[in-house]
Parts: C-alpha cells; structure tokens; sequence
C-alpha cells in the first residue's frame, strides 16, 4: 500500500508560524515594500523551516501574471550569450520564476519575428533578449512593442538594458601586455556587427592611446579556433608585433596552435591574451591570460530589473558588480630584448 505523501505547507502555515497575515507572506514572497525588515525576516526564515514554495497557478490568478520569463538569443552557440542564458535561468529560479527560452536561427527578420512571437503566445510575463548582433536591436525593439523587456547588450543598445562593459577587460588585457614592456601588440578582433567587437576595439585603443603607444589594424576572426588558426598562418612568419590581445578564448587557442606550428615560442616570442576564460582556457599549451566575465552577476542583475518592470515596482540600478576579472596564467611574459 503507497504511503500518502507529507502534506506541503501552505501560506496559511506559514503565516500562523511567523504570527503575521497572509497578505504580510504574500507582501514578502513578491519583495514589495511596506514592512520591518524584522518581520520581512521572520517570515523569510519560517518560509525557509517550512519550505514553503509557493503554489505557482494560485499566484497567478491572483496577479494576472504566470510567473514566466521569456528568453530569446540569437546566438546560442556562442560561449558569452551561452553563458548568459545559464546565468538567466539560475537567476529566474532564485526569484521563482520558471523561465521560456527559444533560439533565433539566425538575426534576420524573421527568424527573429518567430521566436518573439512564439514568446508572446506563451503568455510570458517579460522577455530578457540576448542579441549581441546590432543590426538586430531595431526589429527586437519594434516587435516588442508594450512587453516589459530587457535586452542584454554590452553597451550602446536600447536603454533598457544590464550589461558588462567589455571595453573595461579590454582595457586591462590591453594594460597588461604594455606593463610587461611590449610597444607592437596587434589585436584579434571578432567579426564585424557585434557590440561586444566594437567594445572591446575600444578598449584595445584606449589603453595604447593611455600609453602614447599606436594601434595596430586589427585583423578579424569569427570567434572559432580555426579562424585563430588560419590568421596565426598568415600574420606570424612576417610579424612586426611581440603580443597579441585575442577577442575572445577561442580564437587565442587557435592562435597558440600555429604558433607552435610556425616555430614561435610563447610566451617567450610572443605573449597572447585571450578573453571569456572559457573552461578549456587553462589547459592551453601554455595556459592561457584571460579576461573572465561575471555573468552570474550579470544574470541576477538582469532578472531584478526585469522583475521590477513586470511587478510595477522601482527598477534598481543596472550596475553590474564585478563584471570582470583579469586572470594570468602563462601565455604571457616580458618581450625579448
């Protein structure tokens, strides 16, 4: 004979235990002003004896909201809007909200146009847009008309959004090859219409203008290794620079795989800085300098702002903490004299 499962605790529960009415737990489960942080905390801490998790259907119908964030990226495959999307959704189950993601094929107008529809039609609440190409803003923001939303661009997207300022690691890649002497440091840029690129361009300059040291022209990649590889081909046997700052890990990694094919020595030769610090990063030959980027923070500041639009409460700062971090391994060194 099964056993009938324990009975799970009700708001009623909860608030007999915490000596407060429904409305104060109803008050404290959707974070909304009005009360003590001393009671606010005895609740949370009778919800947390009890773990109470609040019925999802009944707080919709007493809302008019599903609970429910939609996320769109039109670039799922890639390692930042990958890591974003998993920061989302960690974030989304923190606040209790489940979360609808679907992937544009691509950033053209209608692949866009169907994952936002489909969106809608799944009567989500708020929709958190990864969409790092530029030249999708325009259609993302027109499409979404009225929806509360949230758009996850490095910088210079529509105003709406949280983001981590990629010119700032690029900045401190950049420093960091001046500071162990190199003067020639070449930049290997992602490919063109992506605001994380342009950002990143940006911060390359700015650091060589810092230090009266003149850029070079970038050379272009498409995030892959095997783009990393086929430039690494084509610009080591005639190079006139000492240290390399690669857009993104990937690309460095490429880049490291033909300069042990051509003969040249890193970090010895040549020093290369990467950036994402992707997991594969430190077991390059040699492990590989990086920036590494605080989606997890990312993710959680995204999701307040948007649960703030969505619950008609003040919307916080869309400041990101620690966005990044500069991590040195052993692919870099002082140049020759």
């Amino acid at each position: 004979m099964l056993s009938k499962p324990p009975a799970r605790a009700s708001i009623r529960d909860v608030a007999a235990r915490a000596g407060v009415s429904r409305q104060t737990v109803s008050r404290v489960l959707n974070d909304l002003p009005g009360m003590s942080e001393e009671t606010a905390a005895r609740v949370r801490a009778v919800i947390a004896e009890l773990d109470y998790r609040p019925n999802r259907a009944a707080r919709t119908l007493a809302t008019s909201r599903h609970r429910t964030i939609g996320l769109i990226t039109t670039a799922p495959r890639e390692f930042g809007p990958a890591s974003i999307a998993l920061a989302i959704e960690r974030a989304a189950r923190e606040y209790d909200y489940a979360l609808a993601s679907v992937s544009a094929a691509s950033d053209g107008e209608e692949e866009i146009a169907e994952a936002l529809d489909e969106l809608v039609r799944w009567g989500v609440d708020g929709i958190v847009v990864i969409a790092p190409q530029a030249a999708s803003w325009p259609l993302i923001q027109e499409r979404l008309g009225t929806m509360p939303s949230l758009t996850l661009q490095w910088s210079g997207g529509p105003a709406n959004t949280a983001a981590i300022d990629q010119r700032v690691g690029a900045v401190a890649a950049t420093r960091h090859l001046i500071g162990l002497g190199h003067r020639r440091i070449l930049h290997l840029a992602g490919p063109e219409g992506w605001a994380e690129v342009d950002q990143r361009i940006a911060g390359y300059r700015e650091a060589l203008a810092q230090a009266d040291l003149e850029p070079l022209a970038p050379v272009r990649g498409d995030w892959t290794a095997d783009s990393g590889y086929e430039v690494g081909l084509r610009i080591l046997p005639g190079r006139d620079f000492t240290a390399v700052f690669a857009s993104n890990d990937q690309m460095a990694i490429g880049l490291l795989h033909a300069a042990r094919e051509a003969g040249v020595e890193v970090p010895l030769e040549l020093s290369v800085v990467g950036f994402d610090d992707i997991p594969e990063a430190r077991h390059a030959a040699p492990p590989l300098t990086t920036v590494r980027q605080g989606f997890t923070a990312l993710g959680d500041t995204a999701m307040r702002r948007l649960i703030a639009v969505v619950e008609r409460r003040p919307v916080p700062d869309g400041e990101v903490p620690d966005q990044t971090t500069f991590v040195v391994r052993e692919s870099t060194a002082p140049p020759q004299p």
